[in-house]
């Protein structure tokens, strides 16, 4: 360990607002009990309840819970000052927002709609009710993404010039039922999260090449995807996913290496990794000047911690506490037209090879 870096001193958490308004819950998955509702009680934020037109999946998960299932949308609307949580389907989002109050506080599931037309749609009803609205991208907030995020500002890593993300694995698409018959799955549901964390971390690519394709051993629409992210000639952004590497633990793999002109760093998500139990996220650097990789102790995981962090900002925004507001809508619009662009590119044939000239 080298003199100048602590890894103990990086940030991991985000603050918590000094008062933290209501939040009502749209939807009764699985992420929610999941992930919503153990960050909000860790983060100490009141849930005034949830309401699914499932009224019996609203009712079973709040008693679990011990919070209220609201009877109507128009009740759960009622709650004054309240952080509006859409946990739902990409295709409901629209029609929700367009109801919300005036100026409200609103998270959004990722993704922002089923496809940047939707994106906009959504875009367009945040802007026209002036609501105060974020999306779920919570990859960002994860302890070790924050730390990561930490010692790049801080230059232990000098100037990233190489982000790879590997990914082989076997993810249990079966949790997620309204999944069946979308037509876009991977890119859009998954590595979404990844590509926004990239966005957050190097900015704006200027294109993208991109394949996802399907397996032939089930029926989701796409579950392997191969990306590179155009920077230019300065940074070179890999993505290798394939969420059909089912033959045991041993070689599964979900991990990201990012390496600068200086140090580097290596991340292991741990949660993909026998989802939803998972196993413990890493975070390891060599920092500028060291000469031994170094663990960052981390004080918590991509779930659930992340959720609270992502909700603290979003409360602290509405509340004037944070001047930012990270993963607004604005800037998720953003990362909608990167998914686009590699859908497209996905659809489009690859540049063809010469065949071999005959004699």
């Amino acid at each position: 360990m080298t003199d100048h870096f602590d890894p103990t001193a990086l940030q991991q958490s985000w603050p918590r607002p000094e008062n933290p308004r209501p939040i009502v819950i749209f939807g009764a998955g699985s992420i929610v009990g999941d992930a919503h509702l153990p960050a909000y009680r860790q983060a100490g934020f009141p849930v005034a309840g949830i309401f699914d037109p499932d009224r019996q999946k609203a009712a079973a998960l709040a008693s679990a819970w011990g919070i209220p299932a609201f009877a109507s949308q128009a009740e759960a609307l009622s709650v004054p000052d309240a952080i509006f949580d859409l946990a739902t389907p990409p295709a409901a989002h629209a029609a929700i927002l367009s109801t919300l109050p005036i100026g409200a506080g609103a998270l959004i599931q990722k993704p922002m709609g089923g496809d940047l037309a939707a994106a906009t749609a959504i875009l367009d009803i945040c802007r026209d009710r002036q609501l105060k609205a974020a999306v779920n991208f919570q990859l960002r907030f994860a302890p070790m993404m924050l730390a990561l995020r930490d010692a790049i500002a801080q230059g232990h890593l000098g100037k990233v010039v190489d982000f790879d993300a590997w990914l082989a694995l076997a993810t249990p698409w079966g949790l997620w039922p309204f999944l069946k018959g979308l037509p876009r799955i991977e890119i859009a549901m998954h590595s979404i999260h990844y590509l926004d964390l990239i966005r957050g971390l190097l900015g704006n690519p200027s294109g993208v090449h991109a394949k996802t394709i399907g397996h032939p051993n089930h029926d989701v629409a796409q579950t392997r995807t191969a990306a590179i992210l155009d920077y230019g000639d300065s940074v070179r952004c890999v993505l290798s996913v394939n969420h059909d590497h089912d033959f045991g633990r041993r070689f599964q793999a979900c991990e990201f290496r990012i390496s600068g002109t200086e140090g580097a760093a290596y991340v292991k998500l741990g949660v993909n990794l026998d989802y939803p139990r998972g196993e413990p996220d890493e975070l390891w650097i060599r920092p500028a000047g060291g000469s031994e990789w170094v663990e960052v102790p981390l004080q918590g995981a991509w779930f659930p911690d992340a959720f609270g962090n992502r909700m603290a900002n979003l409360q602290r925004f509405v509340g004037g506490e944070d001047v930012e507001l990270i993963g607004s809508v604005e800037d998720a619009w953003q990362t909608m037209a990167l998914v686009e662009a590699a859908y497209q590119s996905s659809a489009r044939p690859a540049t063809a090879i010469a065949p071999l000239p005959g004699r």
